[in-house]
């Protein structure tokens, strides 16, 4: 999913995974699984077959383990700052864990072809030192959206396939 808006005097692009389910629906379905899996583990127990409740109570902290894991998973965020001297890219989950401020002038993207008709687009931002990926995530639509975006504010140096890019 990707959002823009403009900030002061500069663009800013948030990028995010698509996000099918919140939190609290997850929690939801866990309790909906819960009732009748722990009602048939504690209906067995009582009727002396006990071993069955340790596993059903098992079952039940994996899948919500799972379900916190790929929660958490989906709140990774890309945000680009594209301003008039300078391009800020900060990735994490709920606050940045790494960051990279660039001049715009030595800024561009990087556009890597898709290598069948189902992917999108790789792209990268990049400048004379380093570059990082984006949206790597992202659909064929979306990626192609932020494309879109991303020229709309910065050059294209680059585009071909992976063995050609040079930097």
């Amino acid at each position: 999913m990707i959002n823009d808006f403009f900030e002061s005097d500069a663009r800013v692009i948030v990028i995010k995974p698509n996000k099918s389910s919140t939190w609290r629906a997850n929690l939801y379905a866990l309790i909906a699984i819960s009732i009748p899996s722990l009602g048939a583990g504690i209906g067995f127990a009582l009727l002396g077959a006990w071993p069955i409740l340790p596993f059903a109570g098992l079952e039940l902290i994996a899948l919500g383990a799972a379900l916190y894991y790929v929660n958490w998973n989906l709140e990774y965020r890309q945000v680009v700052t594209v301003s008039e001297r300078n391009v800020k890219i900060e990735k994490g989950y709920f606050i940045p864990k790494r960051s990279w401020l660039w001049e715009r002038e030595d800024t561009a993207v990087n556009v890597i072809n898709a290598k069948n008709q189902w992917e999108g687009p790789s792209l990268w931002l990049h400048n004379r030192e380093s570059r990082t990926s984006l949206g790597e995530f992202l659909s064929k639509e979306e990626a192609e959206d932020l494309l879109k975006r991303l020229r709309a504010e910065l050059p294209v140096r680059t585009y071909g396939s992976e063995r050609n890019v040079t930097l």
